[in-house]
């Protein structure tokens, strides 16, 4: 079974304004001639890396609310310019929307078993769901309807 992680996203506050961060760094990496991939550095190295790393994804909490998730392609230990290793998480550039969750806030970042993760949201699964407004999911998530 795959491991995820959950994590607080910081700076975006929604699905479109974390894919619009993505193009816009993939678009300076590709302009600057450095390497595209889509990554989040952090500074612990999870202990359960090869559980995660291929099969699992990062879980983004925006706003108070588990919203959406990006697969773990590689987890690569990296030293930063001030000499502090960290850890490189290599993402998919897709983010997949998720059933809605209230999540309350957290450091760092936490585990998340396959079982506990939330359904990705397509309109096959979701039905109506799947064409609400964000906003009106994580409205509805928070008040225990979704």
């Amino acid at each position: 079974m795959a491991l995820h992680l959950l994590k607080l996203c910081v700076g975006p506050s929604s699905i479109e304004e974390l894919e619009a961060r993505i193009s816009h760094n993939r678009a300076e990496a590709l302009r600057l001639g450095s390497d595209p991939a889509t990554v989040h550095v952090t500074r612990m190295f999870p202990k359960r890396a090869k559980d995660i790393a291929g099969r699992g994804s990062i879980y983004w909490v925006m706003k108070g609310t588990l919203i959406c998730r990006q697969p773990i392609r590689a987890i690569e230990p990296v030293t930063g310019q001030d000499g502090i290793e960290r850890c490189r998480l290599v993402l998919d550039p897709a983010v997949t929307p998720v059933s809605p969750r209230p999540c309350r806030p957290f450091q760092g970042w936490r585990y998340l078993e396959a079982g506990d993760a939330p359904a990705d949201l397509d309109r096959a699964s979701a039905g109506e769901v799947a064409d609400m407004p964000e906003s009106l999911r994580r409205e509805l998530a928070s008040l225990g309807l979704i």
